[in-house]
């Protein structure tokens, strides 16, 4: 029997998958958005991503942060409506 996920372990999965990080932080920031544009009651809408991968050396951040969004497409276009994200490649300053 299969068991469906959080959209907190989904976007864990989809970076762990593309990137194969160093680390690999995932925060539901939903409550802190209460009320505002895009909270829904029980949260997994507002997201902040910590991510470390040698998959980013040499890229822009704004590179880095389409590659990170391409990821994540269909939980950007559902129900996740923010991302922050702060991706490094390994020894970058974070």
């Amino acid at each position: 029997m299969w068991q469906i996920m959080s959209a907190r372990d989904t976007i864990t999965q989809k970076l762990h998958e593309a990137f194969g990080p160093e680390s690999l932080d995932v925060v539901d920031e939903s409550h802190l958005h209460e009320g505002h544009a895009g909270h829904k009651p029980g949260g997994e809408t507002h997201f902040r991503v910590n991510i470390v991968s040698d998959a980013f050396a040499g890229k822009s951040r704004l590179d880095r942060h389409r590659m990170i969004n391409a990821t994540l497409a269909k939980e950007l276009a559902g129900s996740v409506h923010a991302l922050a994200i702060k991706a490094n490649a390994p020894g970058e300053a974070g």
